[in-house]
Order: structure tokens, then C-alpha cells, then sequence
């Protein structure tokens, strides 16, 4: 009998899935989520203009994609005001940043990221060997000065920042972060995530000139774009490292219909002023949730909105698995002191109207429960 022979890397590592899916949840429960606010999805939907693109691409779908994602490259290059050369598509943001790992980070060469941020970034890090050192977050924010301080500390290859961040829904100034740029050590490359820019405030989008070597920004088409299922995600950086992303990337790993619905996205702002003006509407709505059950919420410019349960993350995750039994999928951050907030995903009236109905009664369970553990130790 004969097995793989894996890299010493990969038998060293664990297997893992970064994020438990809802539809996972539903299995173990056995019955669909009555509200799915838990995965930062758009509920709210893709354009229409994009739905009817992709279902009228579907009649080629016999086609391969086109490898160089001409079209939507040059359309997302005018958005932004850059050069087709400044811009690199991808299977969304988590696709985009498992190549830019590969093409930077080897055995033990040193990254620099928060404690509790995007955990799939640091999944890609530990898979080719990198060494992730981590920093707290300061005020719920994540906190450029310690990470880029410890990133000249460590000679580290890359320093990772998410603006507006996720999970915690906090952001900076575009500005600031620009002047941080100044501070980064040689050779270090700084990623910018802004999956949820469309979401925040003005100026909270950086305003570097795309040439600039030090950085690379990433946006996706899963967020305010509502086409999470697709995996459409771009980076903007450079035109040397966007041309380094073709040693490494799947050529043909783009779908065809993905890209075109996506094109047609980007070209209707109609309906992308539409979904801005939901998830304000949305997040006022889970405030006033949040604040009627006795809690605060950290202020957002993402479609989601951390709510603070006002103890530590044991009762947190209490009152999440009591949400989850009654049907509201939400999730939580992963790291001390955040892990006190639960998640909440912007929703349509009928899933906050179910979250509504179900928080307190959930908190009310949660200090039960806790009760009753601590009355037993």
C-alpha cells in the first residue's frame, strides 16, 4: 500500500477550514438559517443587469474565460483612474492572496498582521512556510504604528492591513495610512484590504499613486457588489508585481460568466447607490437592536456591524450559539478583548426583524447558562 508523500510543510500542518460555512451549520442543525447575516454577504443582491449578463453568458459557459480578464480589467483601470497595467484579477480577495504570498513568502521569512484579522491571509502564510507575527489591535482599530514597528523589527516581507477592517468594522483615514507608508522598512510590502471601502466614509480609500512599489490594494465584487458566490476579486498595485502574479496564478481559473457579471456590475451605479443606501439603513437598524437589549456597537463603515455584549468572549460565544439555535447565523472575532462582540451582517427587514426577536432571548440564555457555570466551579 502506497500513500502521498507530502512536503514536510504540509504534514506539519494542521487541516483546517478558516471559516465554518452556514451551510455547514445547517447541516448539523438539520434546518435552514430563518436569517443568514453572519458571512458579510450582500443580501440585498447583485445588480440586476448582472444577473441577466451572466445568465445570458451562461448559453457559452463551454467556453473557457478569458485569461487576461481584458475587458474587466480596462473597465475596473477607468474606475479607478489607473492603467490596465496597475490592475490583476482574481478568484476574489482570498485567491489574489494566496498568489501574492506564494510569490513573496518562503520558509520562515517573516509577515506582519493583527491578532484576530482576516484568518485566511494567515492560512496562506503558514501553507508556504511564512512565520506570522501578530500585534494587537488598539481601540478595536487595527494599529498601523505597531504593525509596521514590528515589521522593521523583524525585517518582515509583508505587512497586512485591512481598512475598513474586518471583523471589527473599524477604519482609518485613507491619508493616514498613506503617511504610514513612509515609515515601512526597505523591502517591505504593504497589503491594503479594502474589501469594504465602498461601504465606508469618504477618504477612508487611500489615495497612492497605483506605481508605488510599497503597496498593493485589494477589492472585491463579493461585498457591495453582491456577487460573493461568483469570486471576482482585483488588486491594484504596480505594474512589476501585477505582472509577477503571472508566474504563479491559475490562467484560466477566472469563470466566464463571473467576469462578465461582474463587468456589468461595475457599470451599474444606479443600483450600487441602491446597496449603499440598504446597509446604512441596515446598520442604523442593528444599532437600535443592539441598544434596546442593553448593548453598544462599535461604530462601522463595512455591511456588517460588532456589537458589544458587554462581558468577555465565553459569554460572547454563548449568546452566538444561542442565536444559532434559533436560527440567526452570526459569527464572532477570534481574539481577545474583540471576541466580547458577536458579528452582525447587514440584513433585509425580515432577518433584523428575526434577530431582533431572538437577541434577547438568546442573552437571556447566555446569562443562564453562565450562571450556571460559574455557580458550579
Amino acid at each position: 500500500m502506497t500513500y502521498p508523500r507530502y512536503t514536510p510543510l504540509v504534514a506539519s500542518l494542521p487541516a483546517s477550514v478558516p471559516f465554518v460555512g452556514p451551510e455547514t451549520h445547517e447541516r448539523e442543525r438539520g434546518a435552514s438559517f430563518i436569517a443568514r447575516i453572519g458571512a458579510n454577504e450582500n443580501v440585498f443582491g447583485p445588480s440586476p443587469k448582472a444577473i441577466s449578463a451572466m445568465q445570458d453568458a451562461d448559453a457559452d459557459i463551454w467556453k473557457y474565460g478569458d485569461s487576461l480578464s481584458f475587458d474587466l480589467r480596462a473597465a475596473i483601470a477607468v474606475e479607478n483612474n489607473v492603467r490596465p497595467e496597475n490592475v490583476i484579477v482574481g478568484e476574489g480577495i482570498d485567491g489574489l492572496l494566496g498568489y501574492l504570498v506564494r510569490l513573496v513568502v518562503g520558509p520562515g521569512d517573516h509577515v506582519v498582521t493583527s491578532d484576530g484579522a482576516y484568518p485566511t491571509f494567515n492560512y496562506h502564510v503558514t501553507g508556504y512556510g511564512g512565520t506570522l507575527n501578530k500585534v494587537p489591535y488598539r481601540d478595536d482599530r487595527e494599529d498601523p504604528s505597531a504593525l509596521i514597528a514590528k515589521a522593521t523589527e523583524l525585517g518582515a516581507k509583508l505587512v497586512y492591513i485591512a481598512n475598513p477592517d474586518n471583523p471589527m468594522g473599524t477604519w482609518h483615514s485613507g491619508q493616514k495610512l498613506h503617511k504610514a507608508l513612509d515609515t515601512l522598512p526597505e523591502g517591505c510590502l504593504m497589503i491594503v484590504d479594502e474589501a469594504y471601502v465602498e461601504c465606508a466614509p469618504e477618504g477612508t480609500s487611500l489615495p497612492a499613486d497605483a506605481n508605488d512599489p510599497r503597496l498593493i490594494r485589494m477589492r472585491t465584487f463579493s461585498k457591495i457588489y453582491g456577487m460573493a458566490g461568483a469570486r471576482v476579486g482585483y488588486a491594484l498595485a504596480a505594474p512589476e508585481l501585477i505582472a509577477a502574479f503571472d508566474k504563479v496564478r491559475n490562467h484560466f481559473g477566472m469563470n466566464r460568466s463571473a467576469q462578465i457579471g461582474a463587468l456589468a456590475a461595475l457599470q451599474d451605479k444606479d443600483w450600487l447607490a441602491h446597496v449603499k443606501r440598504e446597509v446604512s439603513a441596515a446598520r442604523d437598524r442593528i444599532s437600535d437592536i443592539a441598544r434596546q437589549n442593553g448593548l453598544t456597537v462599535l461604530p462601522s463603515a463595512t455591511n456588517f456591524v460588532a456589537v458589544d455584549c458587554g462581558e468577555d468572549g465565553d459569554f460572547a460565544r454563548a449568546v452566538l450559539n444561542e442565536l444559532v439555535s434559533r436560527g440567526i447565523f452570526v459569527r464572532m472575532p477570534f481574539a481577545a478583548p474583540q471576541n466580547r462582540c458577536i458579528r452582525v451582517s447587514c440584513g433585509r427587514p425580515e432577518d433584523l426583524n428575526a434577530f431582533a426577536q431572538a437577541l434577547p432571548e438568546a442573552l437571556k440564555a447566555a446569562r443562564e447558562s453562565t450562571e450556571i457555570e460559574e455557580a458550579a466551579r
